[in-house]
């Protein structure tokens, strides 16, 4: 057999059939093209235009008054279909409360549960009703937010789309918490820094007037104490005064006489602060040695009033004391003295 003659017919039988294939897919495309704009699509409208809206509609930002809470549970079917296309068409899927299309369409369901145009419609509109519960997620509206979640979950439970606006919720709540956390803490920082201020204002006031009451009260010390310096220096060489005359007439009556210790130089006490503060008066009885050259040493306080109040101002007072030295024989010998100092005001 001529297998040339073979291979021209089988090629001629493949160019036939590939132009059939062609022409079989060319009509298949043909009817779903068909179907679909002459049944498909129609359908779909006609389910929408029962349900009031059409779910590729934009959703309308202008701002409406929210209608009156509808009486719900004295509709009939009818009714309820009626209000519900209504809601739909003014795009009120699931606001306000009590007078929105899944409100509706839920009672429908519940008096005909096997209702076919709500079922329909709450299916089809479930993703717009989502976006609605969603901007009140955004915009914080917390409750509003809630109340539409449950009622997108009356309609379809077990929707996906629930756990991601209950996430988004619970992380917007979570943030505003912070937010608010926040907010407390800084407003709480502040009062507790202006609290701070005011109590450093006022401690620094406060000093101020310590400090100038003080230097108001050393003045009023110091211009006393040179008021009566004065006097005490007079009082202390007025005795010095008289030692000098009885040794002078001792010397010049006789040598080598024995003579008791004479001041020569006194000092005033100086008055303390604290008691001239405490407007205290008092007395010190001090005892004290005279040495041969005239200076006092081994000073003590014998007895005081009030006790150690006066006693060291006292003390640098005698030990300041120049005295003429006991005599005896014409020799200058140690002597033992003791004095009362008097401190007042």
């Amino acid at each position: 057999m001529d297998t040339r003659y073979i291979l021209d017919t089988r090629r001629h039988a493949r160019g036939a059939v590939r132009p059939l294939i062609v022409a079989i897919i060319a009509i298949f495309a043909l009817l779903a093209v068909g179907a679909w704009f002459l049944i498909i699509k129609p359908h779909q409208e006609l389910v929408m235009a029962d349900s009031g809206g059409h779910p590729s509609t934009p959703v309308s930002t202008a701002t409406r008054a929210a209608p009156p809470p509808a009486n719900v549970a004295a509709m009939d079917l009818n009714q309820l279909l009626a209000e519900a296309r209504t809601a739909m068409n003014e795009q009120r899927y699931l606001a306000p409360a009590g007078n929105n299309a899944f409100e509706f369409y839920l009672r429908v369901l519940e008096k005909e549960p096997g209702n076919k145009v709500a079922s329909d419609a709450l299916r089809e509109t479930f993703p717009f009703a989502a976006t609605s519960a969603e901007q009140a997620i955004n915009s914080r509206d917390f409750g509003e937010a809630q109340r539409q979640i449950d009622l997108l979950a009356k309609a379809d439970p077990a929707n996906f789309t629930l756990t991601i606006l209950r996430s988004k919720l619970d992380a917007q709540r979570k943030t505003l918490d912070k937010q608010q956390q926040l907010a407390l803490d800084q407003e709480k920082a502040a009062q507790l820094a202006a609290q701070k201020a005011a109590a450093d204002k006022l401690a620094a006031d406060k000093l101020a007037e310590q400090q100038k009451a003080q230097l108001a009260e050393q003045q009023k010390t110091e211009q006393a104490s040179a008021a009566q310096q004065p006097r005490q220096q007079a009082a202390a060489n007025a005795p010095a005064a008289g030692g000098d005359n009885a040794a002078g007439t001792a010397g010049g009556s006789a040598a080598g006489a024995t003579v008791a210790a004479v001041l020569v130089k006194g000092s005033p006490a100086r008055y303390p602060t604290a008691a001239m503060r405490a407007r205290q008066e008092g007395w010190v009885v001090v005892s004290f040695t005279v040495d041969p050259d005239g200076t006092t040493s081994d000073v003590k306080v014998i007895e005081s009033q009030p006790r150690h109040v006066f006693d060291r101002a006292a003390m640098d007072a005698v030990e300041r004391y120049r005295f003429n030295p006991a005599m005896k024989d014409g020799v200058a010998v140690s002597s033992v003295k003791q004095q009362r100092i008097e401190f007042k005001l």
